[in-house]
């Protein structure tokens, strides 16, 4: 049995189905492996500055460091969610979301070489955005507020995320790009700008209460402690080049395992069959 795209409209007046969001899921894995380089390089730029908004956003609420750690963790959450609002609503390329390309690979819509030269593209390109979003934040003096206090958030931020041992490093990728993922797909499934921003609050909020891993956040996390730090805020050395790559290249590893496991999951539940 044949599902046309007008049986899925019919039976899904407000969100598409699951079956219907893994058919847009492969339909957007053609789309993304095809963009040309420019394009896909620039709207990648786009989401890295966006997570980097969303991250300062993060780091300003924890500038007051007389908030109880609950508070911190949840209102700092909701905050952080500005950054996947901005990519979903806006339109952009995020590396962590485009893990779910992998349903289009599964169906066999993109080849290894589209989905290779497409995530490599967008990982780029999210460094880039990041960078520049750290230097505008950096000039915009963002970290002296409330008397040099978010410049320590900035740092401490920094500090814990290179102090991870390896393990719960990667475990920390894993699970967060299962919540990250789980609300791209969300705003996948969402027919208006309002379903995808209430859909992206509790995934995102949870992955940053947890103190789960993101590799773009820490694109922009990583770098602007490194720099604040170098400028002497926090412990000397607490933040270094090194501890920054080892943090990003295993925080990347766990982000495509935990994504990978809700496209594949939902592939073999929800592909179509001729």
């Amino acid at each position: 049995m044949t599902i046309t795209k007008e049986d899925l409209a019919a039976i899904s007046p407000d969100e598409l189905t699951p079956l219907a969001t893994e058919v847009k899921a492969e339909k957007l894995a053609e789309t993304k492996a095809a963009m040309p380089f420019a394009r896909c390089f620039v709207s990648a730029m786009l989401a890295g500055a966006f997570i980097g908004f969303g991250a300062t956003y993060f780091c300003v609420f924890l500038g007051d460091p007389t908030l109880p750690f609950g508070v911190q963790r949840v209102v700092g959450g909701l905050c952080f969610c500005l950054g996947l609002v901005l990519v979903l609503c806006c339109g952009a390329e995020l590396f962590t979301g485009n893990i779910l390309m992998l349903c289009g690979k599964a169906s066999g819509k993109i080849s290894w070489k589209g989905l290779g030269r497409s995530w490599a593209i967008v990982w780029l390109g999210n460094l880039a955005g990041s960078l520049v979003a750290v230097a505008l934040m950096y000039f915009a003096n963002v970290q002296g507020m409330n008397s040099g206090e978010v410049a320590q958030a900035f740092v401490s931020v920094a500090a814990g995320k290179v102090a991870l041992d390896p393990l719960t490093l990667l475990f920390k990728g894993i699970m967060c790009n299962v919540l990250v993922c789980l609300a791209v797909w969300i705003g996948y499934s969402a027919k208006t700008v309002a379903d995808k921003v209430l859909g992206i609050l509790l995934p995102i909020s949870a992955f940053v209460a947890c103190g789960f891993e993101h590799c773009v956040a820490n694109m922009f996390f990583l770098p602007m402690g490194l720099l604040l730090n170098g400028a002497g805020i926090g412990a000397a050395g607490s933040v270094t080049f090194a501890g920054l790559a080892y943090n990003i290249v295993l925080a990347t590893v766990g982000n495509i395992i935990g994504g990978a496991l809700v496209a594949l999951a939902y592939w073999y539940a929800y592909r179509t069959r001729a």
